[in-house]
């Protein structure tokens, strides 16, 4: 049985890990070592257990979570019992503005290799930089173009250039049909999407809704940096972005209403004038609302959250509070009265630089 290069390999069904041999067969699990079978080259890659279905493909830079492990979940489901999902684990120098940043990014390969095995891996790929980058860094590389200067990319100039040549070497290492990634990050989502478009990448982009922890945090592997007081404090990221959601939510509703009530002033001043205080508020709430607010009001309600975390100890320090489309990372307009949009913030709390993001839609009925 052959792979897809032609190349000679033993037969392995999707989701197990073909049998450990003493001495280690590269390509499969080390003793003691549970977990996904482990590739380093790309020639191992290219020699692994064929698959008769579609390869689906999840990148990581490691530390692996049950956000990573979603991914690699539904990477599976959508690969089917004859297919093939393969994790990628490399912790890009490209992506790194300063050295100590590199350094202090977590490296748990050993534990990565059990969540991506148990949450439905057939492969895990953790090559080497100089695997990945044989001549050492590369004089070509791909460039975000003007979305990659925008939020994120100000911030971190050409850590998007980094990251879309890591992406598209991956993806012509592993050749997936199928390439997850998730919603967290998701200027980065956006700009794969723009590249593989743009460049005619043969590879569909899936993107994946971000996991939380039960308090709302968003999961991440920056997570474990922070201390409890700094993570009180980091909740206000995700407590922002629910009280904006939550305010176009009641804002659109009671717009929604105006529509269908025939509101006026002269009928407000009447049911006041019988005591129906309440009602009369609610009805000149109604007859005025209004849908161009919605940004202004979105930002607002965000923005109240983040005040008072910047006067908390350890006090948040925002980066930015941005209402983006999603197509471009351009700013909404305030007079946006319909259509998608992403409300992205960055902020640090003590060290620790965290990014959230939340969907929205303007003009949706609920």
């Amino acid at each position: 049985m052959t792979n897809r290069t032609g190349t000679p390999s033993t037969a392995h069904t999707p989701g197990t890990a073909p049998s450990a041999a003493a001495p280690h067969t590269p390509g499969t699990p080390r003793p003691g070592a549970p977990g996904a079978p482990l590739l380093r080259t790309s020639a191992e890659l290219a020699a692994f257990a064929p698959f008769k279905g579609p390869r689906a493909v999840v990148m990581t830079m490691g530390a692996l979570h049950e956000g990573h492990a979603t991914l690699i979940r539904t990477a599976r489901a959508a690969a089917g019992p004859d297919g093939q999902v393969v994790v990628t684990v490399f912790v890009n120098p490209l992506q790194f503005g300063e050295a100590a940043d590199l350094e202090r990014y977590p490296r748990t390969l050993e534990a990565d290799l059990a969540v991506a095995g148990a949450a439905g891996a057939d492969a895990v790929f953790a090559p080497s930089v100089d695997e990945v980058y044989p001549g050492g860094e590369p004089q070509v590389r791909i460039s975000a173009g003007p979305m990659g200067e925008r939020l994120e990319g100000a911030f971190r100039p050409g850590h998007f250039d980094g990251m879309l040549t890591v992406v598209a070497k991956m993806l012509h290492l592993t050749r997936p049909d199928t390439a997850f990634f998730g919603q967290k990050d998701a200027q980065q989502l956006a700009l794969i999407r723009r590249m593989v478009r743009d460049l005619n990448f043969p590879v569909e982009i899936v993107g994946v809704e971000t996991v939380r922890e039960p308090d709302g945090l968003a999961l991440s592997s920056r997570n474990r940096f922070l201390d409890a007081e700094e993570r009180h404090t980091a909740l206000a990221l995700s407590r922002a972005l629910f009280a904006a959601r939550d305010r176009l939510a009641a804002q659109q509703a009671l717009h929604a209403r105006a529509q269908t009530t025939a509101a006026t002033t002269g009928r407000a001043a009447a049911l006041t004038a019988l005591g129906e205080t309440r009602a009369a508020a609610d009805t000149q709430a109604v007859a005025l609302a209004r849908p161009v607010d919605g940004p202004v009001a979105v930002r607002a309600a965000a923005q109240l959250i983040l005040d008072d975390a910047a006067a908390e100890q350890p006090p948040l320090a925002l980066d930015y509070l941005a209402l983006v489309d999603p197509a471009d990372f351009t700013e909404i307009p305030d007079d946006r009265t319909t259509g998608d949009a992403i409300l992205a913030i960055a902020a640090k709390v003590g060290k620790t630089r965290l990014i959230d993001n939340i969907p929205l839609t303007f003009g949706a009925t609920t």
